[in-house]
C-alpha cells in the first residue's frame, strides 16, 4: 500500500492499486464519528463515442446514457431499491453524474459495514429490463423538462455553447426527450461493462479506519473480473477559440443573472493544480468579496451580493467561470475587463496578493475538516489526473509574477464569452 502525505497539515492518504485494477484510496480521521465512502466510475456526460476494450467495437451512444445508468443501478431484480434500503438503515446515500464521473455514495456514523455490503453489491449487480428501462425514460424527461425551465443551468449551458464549438462539454448531462427514447437494455449494458469495469473505477474512504483491515473487506466484496485493456476514448479535435462571444435568453427571473467565461486554451496537465491556485487567487483580488471592484458594485447596487467563481478543467477543456445577479450585467462585464487591465498594466499589489493568497490557502486547509469534503474532493481530483495534497504541496510555489502570467494568458479578450438571462416580462 502506497502512501502518500501533506506533512503541512498532517494528513495521510493510503492508496493500493488492486489486482483487477481498482483504485482504492484510504484517508484515515481518528477524531470523528463520521464514515464517508464514494465509488465512482471515469464515465460521464462527455463520453459518447469510445472504442470497446475487447471487441474493438467503435460505439456512438445517445446524450444522457451516463446520467440514465446512474439513476438505473439502485433498482434491484427483486424489485427493492438500493437507495431505500440504505435510507432504511440510517445511512444518508446518493449518487450524482458529472462531466466526466459517475459516483455512488453514503455517510454514517453507524451500520458502516451494511452499508458497505448494500453499495458494493447493487454498483456490480446491474440488472436493466426494457420495461424498466421504458418507466425510467418518463422519470428523467420530467427531470429534463425541470432543467430546461431552471435560469441557472440554461445559463451555464449557454455559457458552454459560447465557450465550445463541438465539445461534448456542451451536452446536457442528463441529455434530451430525443436522445433518451434511444436508449435501450443493450446500451445500458454496453456502457456498464466497459466503463464500471474496476480498472476504470476509483474508491475512497474516510473516516476512523485501520487501511490495512478496510482493504480486506472491500477485497472481499469484489467480484472477479478479467483484466480488459484500456478504453479508448474519441473527443473532438481541441479547439483554440471560443464559439460565440454572446449570449442572451429570457426566462423566469425577477433580476438579470450573468455569467462571464474565460477560456483556457493552453491546458496543460503539469500545470493544472498551479495554475488553479493562481487563479483562485486572481479572482478573489478581482471581485472577491475584499475587493476594491466588488465594493463599488455593491454600493452602486449594481451587485446584490458577491458573484461566484470557478476554474473548471479536465483533460478535454478548461475554462474560468464569473456569475451573478445583476440589473446591468453589461456593466459588470464592463468593469470586472477594465479591473484586469489595470491589474495587467500595474502588475499585482503584492501586498493585496499576500492578503488573499493567506485566505485561499485556509480555506483549501478548512477543507480536511469534513470527511465528505475529503473523499469528494480525493475523487474528483483523481478524474482529473491531479492529486489532492498537492494544492496545499505547491502552494507556495505560486508566486505573484506566476499569477500575472496567468493573468496575462487566460483573462484575454478574445477568450471571452457573457451569457445573460433576463426577465422575460
Amino acid at each position: 500500500m502506497k502512501i502518500i502525505e501533506s506533512s503541512k497539515i498532517d494528513e495521510k492518504a493510503y492508496v493500493e492499486v488492486l489486482p483487477n485494477g481498482l483504485t482504492v484510496i484510504i484517508i484515515p480521521k481518528k477524531n470523528t464519528k463520521k464514515k464517508y465512502i464514494i465509488w465512482g466510475t471515469h464515465f460521464g456526460s462527455i463520453d459518447n463515442r469510445f472504442i470497446m476494450p475487447k471487441t474493438g467495437e467503435e460505439v456512438f451512444i445517445p446524450d444522457g446514457v451516463a446520467h440514465f445508468l446512474e439513476h438505473k443501478m439502485f433498482e434491484q431484480p427483486n424489485g427493492t431499491n438500493s437507495l431505500d434500503t440504505l435510507m432504511a438503515l440510517g445511512i444518508d446515500a446518493n449518487a450524482y453524474t458529472t462531466n466526466d464521473h459517475t459516483a455512488y455514495l453514503f455517510e454514517c456514523t453507524n451500520h458502516f459495514e451494511e452499508g458497505l455490503n448494500e453499495l458494493m453489491d447493487y454498483v456490480q449487480h446491474p440488472y436493466f429490463t426494457d420495461e424498466n428501462v421504458e418507466k425510467e425514460k418518463g422519470i428523467i424527461g420530467q427531470e429534463i423538462n425541470m432543467y430546461d425551465d431552471d435560469p441557472s443551468w440554461k445559463l451555464y449551458m449557454n455559457a458552454m455553447d459560447c465557450l465550445y464549438e463541438e465539445n461534448p462539454i456542451k451536452i446536457d448531462i442528463a441529455g434530451t426527450i430525443e436522445s433518451i427514447s434511444k436508449i435501450t437494455p443493450d446500451v445500458l449494458y454496453k456502457c456498464y461493462n466497459t466503463f464500471y469495469h474496476p480498472s476504470n473505477m476509483t474508491m475512497v474512504v474516510c473516516g476512523n479506519f485501520v487501511p490495512e483491515d478496510l482493504i480486506e473487506e472491500i477485497k472481499k466484496r469484489l467480484l472477479p473480473k478479467e483484466n480488459q485493456g484500456e478504453i479508448k476514448r474519441i473527443y473532438p479535435p481541441k479547439e483554440t477559440k471560443i464559439n460565440k462571444p454572446f449570449k442572451k435568453e429570457k426566462l423566469e427571473v425577477s433580476t438579470p443573472i450573468f455569467m462571464m467565461g474565460f477560456k483556457d486554451i493552453e491546458n496543460r496537465k503539469e500545470e493544472r493544480v498551479k495554475k488553479h491556485i493562481a487563479i483562485e487567487i486572481l479572482l478573489n483580488m478581482i471581485i472577491g468579496k475584499s475587493s476594491k471592484l466588488y465594493d463599488k458594485f455593491y454600493k452602486e447596487g449594481l451587485l446584490l451580493s458577491q458573484p461566484s467563481f470557478d476554474y473548471e478543467f479536465s483533460s478535454q477543456y478548461a475554462h474560468v467561470l464569473i456569475s451573478g445577479t445583476s440589473k446591468d450585467p453589461s456593466k459588470i462585464e464592463q468593469g470586472i475587463m477594465q479591473e484586469i487591465e489595470k491589474m495587467k498594466q500595474e502588475g499585482l499589489n503584492a501586498e493585496y496578493f499576500e492578503q488573499i493568497s493567506r485566505k485561499v490557502y485556509g480555506n483549501y486547509v478548512i477543507e480536511y475538516n469534513s470527511v465528505g469534503d475529503i473523499a469528494r474532493m480525493f475523487l474528483a481530483d483523481t478524474m482529473k489526473e491531479v492529486q489532492s495534497f498537492d494544492y496545499i504541496e505547491q502552494f507556495e510555489t505560486v508566486t505573484k509574477e506566476y499569477a500575472e502570467e496567468i493573468l496575462k494568458d487566460i483573462f484575454k479578450e478574445e477568450n471571452k464569452i457573457l451569457s445573460i438571462i433576463e426577465p422575460n416580462k
